[in-house]
């Protein structure tokens, strides 16, 4: 129990070399990462109580910290005292409560380490940033969330000299030629792509990219409990944890998972992204978060369930229909194969309207008419979210990179969420289509 039950140190720190050392205090530090199943891995994660005993661990809110000793911040400077001896400097470097975050979304990913962030697009900036550097090569998805498209397209080449290729990720063929041995340094891909819910063969990719020296970096926002990237081969997992993990539509923040030796350098004092751009996490959101965590899968197989009945249900009633669920999606079996068991096909589902119009009315008929869900951005929230990608998350794409992502004009992402009854939803949803139908456009 030692391993996973640590109180919250009540000692004064000193530069006293009184505590345990190495791979032992950063296993401590890092906490339980092996197990296969997340929920199972969460459970197994070390537990912060609180400083007087509560089982929810106190806020660390104070930006600096102090030492007993003038000697012990020298060293800290240095690099030779750090968390991992429970020594921390400066927020914006390590603060106690954004680590035990960490440590959970470590345990989540199945990876030795993880950092928490303001948000997500940080934590994917941070990232390449860290891997890149100018005259850099990147292969990427041509699917990916709107703003991760925009930062390699427009961004990195005009600051950075950081060029990227965009390529069908389902064509391993396509991604293996588009990988310049010594020149390109990312692979970068969604689990399940944003919006086109095209499901990436992870273990192949990863398998192409370390063929050729390429680190392989995976953003698994739209899959958090469904699929374990890292488990599956990848490098790094990037979250946008304010989508299905907060779970709240209340919270932006995102996280860095990979190994230890990765994050150590991404904070490292002098020359790490982490630390020099300061995308800091606040510790009150990361309380927050942590406590929204244990009760992540439970969420998710609520949110997966009730899109894999609504999914089946529209594509019974004529409707085309994307989700992974469905036998007929591209992808399905290859989900079956790589996912984790229990935890479904996720909750999100996509209805090809064919023109932005069609889509639009039947977003206003589902929000103002039948009280469905609102039309709003993001997902993962426990009321359903819906929107037009291409003229909303997706509008950074133009439209022939559009096309080349799978994205149509008439594209309608739907985020199920899991408040009412299942029925219940159903019917205000049905309501909805049967006036969509009664008065189609003309």
């Amino acid at each position: 129990m030692a391993d996973t039950m640590v109180n919250v140190s009540s000692r004064k720190r000193s530069g006293k070399d009184d505590v345990v050392e190495g791979d032992d205090a950063k296993r401590k530090m890092l906490g339980s990462f092996g197990e296969v199943d997340p929920e199972a891995a969460l459970a197994s994660a070390r537990h912060e109580f609180g400083e007087h005993g509560g089982v929810n661990m106190s806020i660390e809110a104070s930006a600096t910290f102090t030492v007993m000793e003038p000697e012990t911040l020298r060293r800290m400077f240095a690099g030779e005292l750090g968390p991992d001896r429970d020594f921390y400097v400066y927020s914006r470097h390590f603060n106690p409560t954004v680590l035990n975050l960490g440590r959970q979304m470590a345990a989540l990913e199945g990876t030795e380490a993880a950092y928490c962030t303001a948000s997500g697009m940080s934590a994917i900036s941070s990232v390449l940033f860290h891997l890149c550097s100018s005259g850099s090569h990147v292969v990427a998805s041509s699917a990916l969330y709107g703003g991760t498209h925009a930062l390699l397209t427009h961004f990195f080449p005009s600051k950075c000299n950081i060029t990227t290729t965009f390529v069908d990720i389902t064509d391993l063929e396509a991604v293996d030629n588009a990988i310049v041995e010594g020149k390109t340094k990312v692979l970068y891909f969604e689990s399940i792509a944003n919006p086109s819910l095209k499901v990436s063969n992870t273990p192949e990719l990863a398998r192409l990219g370390h063929a050729k020296g390429v680190t392989v970096v995976v953003d698994n926002t739209f899959a958090p409990m469904l699929l374990s990237p890292a488990r599956l081969g990848a490098d790094v997992v990037v979250h946008s944890i304010s989508k299905f993990i907060s779970g709240g539509a209340d919270i932006i923040a995102g996280a860095v998972c990979g190994p230890a030796n990765l994050v150590n350098s991404m904070m490292d004092l002098h020359q790490g992204p982490l630390m020099i751009l300061g995308p800091t996490m606040n510790a009150k959101v990361a309380f927050e978060l942590s406590e929204r965590i244990p009760h992540l899968g439970l969420r998710m197989k609520e949110h997966s369930h009730r899109a894999l009945v609504f999914a089946t249900r529209l594509q019974k009633l004529g409707l085309k229909v994307l989700y992974p669920g469905l036998e007929d999606h591209p992808q399905h079996e290859l989900l079956k194969s790589i996912g984790n068991k229990d935890y479904g096909y996720g909750g999100l589902l996509c209805i090809d309207m064919e023109t932005e119009e069609k889509a639009n009315r039947l977003m206003n008929l589902l929000q103002n008419y039948s009280q469905f869900g609102f039309m709003a951005v993001s997902l993962g929230y426990y009321e359903t979210l819906m929107s037009c990608s291409g003229s909303s998350t997706s509008s950074e794409l133009n439209e022939e990179e559009q096309k080349f992502a799978g994205i149509s004009p008439g594209l309608l992402r739907m985020s199920i969420g899991y408040i009412g009854t299942l029925e219940q939803k159903w019917s205000h949803l049905e309501k909805a289509l049967t006036r969509f139908q009664e008065k189609p456009l003309v």
